[in-house]
């Protein structure tokens, strides 16, 4: 017996399809939609139900049923009614079925196609952690300006000596407060912005001369550079390995109330198994109005309030992107990942 996989949406996420409507529930006859080479489950919501972001919210509040966000399956079937999308789980359907050889792994693990590919600007920014060591500073500005831009002079620590070149390009940075983890206290790095970019112009044995060719924001005295690196580049969603718990932190711009498209950063990182490209989902306990509770009950379901993708990560933290909110995110609130079952 085929087992489906039911997914139940609100009425704000009804289906735009005409044909589908107007019919009771018990008559309706759903519309059969078989998955094919370079579907997405983005793509598919965008289709079915106006919103590419639909499909993460509904794996959210229905883990049980999807394991998986990011992976669809060539030729597996969704059932599409008015009123909620039945995934039809065509693995389960085959090994149910007496004397049929289940399919091989690599086939189970196809996927129909990348689900979608996230723009990282470099501008993100990031959260320093112990043990970085910047490659150099700002230690002049022209005429002792306090504050420079693009086409100013400025002068920075490294030189011959360093292996510094006339022409080499380095990307400038300022240190921002400490962050400290909001349950522990515990201080997790500082967080760093980009300010733009210099090149060298003159190059003595211990300190060069350079010219600002790009700034995001005012730049001073006392700032910090990279080597640079084109940072631009996409991040496609990857498939989580493990299941991981953790914080939002601290954001780009310090604003503690977020939504989507906001910059922020995570408690997790490298060495807890967290890679570019996972997606988390933010969540948030519910308490029992006790106005209504007679006696003991059991942990009400968490909220998925949103969703992240991570986009840099770093030994301890990362950096990501809220890619979905349907309420206000908060700094401390929960992210969640979750591995394929």
């Amino acid at each position: 017996m085929v087992r489906t996989k039911l997914v139940t949406l609100t009425t704000a996420l009804l289906l735009g399809v005409g044909t589908l409507c107007g019919a009771s529930f018990a008559q309706e006859e759903p519309t059969i939609y078989v998955i094919k080479q370079g579907d997405t489950l983005w793509g598919l919501s965008e289709q079915f139900m106006k919103d590419p972001y639909t499909w993460p919210n509904l794996w959210a509040r229905n883990k049980e049923g999807i394991t998986n966000p990011h992976l669809i399956f060539l030729g597996q079937k969704l059932r599409i009614f008015a009123d909620r999308v039945e995934i039809v789980d065509e693995r389960e359907s085959l090994a149910a079925k007496p004397g049929t050889q289940p399919a091989k792994e690599q086939d189970l693990n196809r996927e129909a196609s990348v689900e979608r590919l996230f723009t990282v600007t470099g501008g993100e920014g990031f959260l320093q952690e112990d043990g970085f060591k910047p490659a150099g500073h700002i230690i002049s500005t022209f005429q002792n300006r306090e504050i420079v831009g693009e086409d100013d002079i400025v002068y920075i620590d490294i030189g011959k000596g360093h292996g510094a070149k006339i022409g080499n390009r380095y990307a400038i940075y300022r240190k921002l407060a400490p962050v400290s983890h909001p349950v522990t206290n515990q201080i997790l790095g500082v967080r760093v912005i980009p300010l733009g970019f210099l090149q060298l112009t003159q190059v003595e044995p211990d300190v060069s001369k350079a010219i600002i060719t790009r700034s995001f924001q005012e730049i001073s005295a006392g700032s910090f550079i990279m080597p640079y690196k084109d940072k631009r580049r996409e991040v496609a969603l990857k498939a989580a390995t493990r299941d991981l718990t953790g914080y939002i932190v601290e954001s780009r711009t310090g604003n503690k109330a977020l939504s989507a498209g906001d910059v922020v950063y995570l408690d997790l990182g490298k060495r807890h198994g967290l890679a570019e490209g996972n997606m988390l989902y933010v969540t948030r306990d519910i308490q029992p109005d006790p106005k209504f509770v007679t006696g003991p009950i059991d942990k009400l379901p968490a909220d998925v309030v949103g969703a992240l993708v991570v986009v840099e990560t770093g030994e301890r933290t990362a950096t990501a992107l809220i890619v979905k909110s349907i309420d206000t995110i908060y700094l401390g609130d929960r992210v969640e990942l979750t591995r394929n079952k």
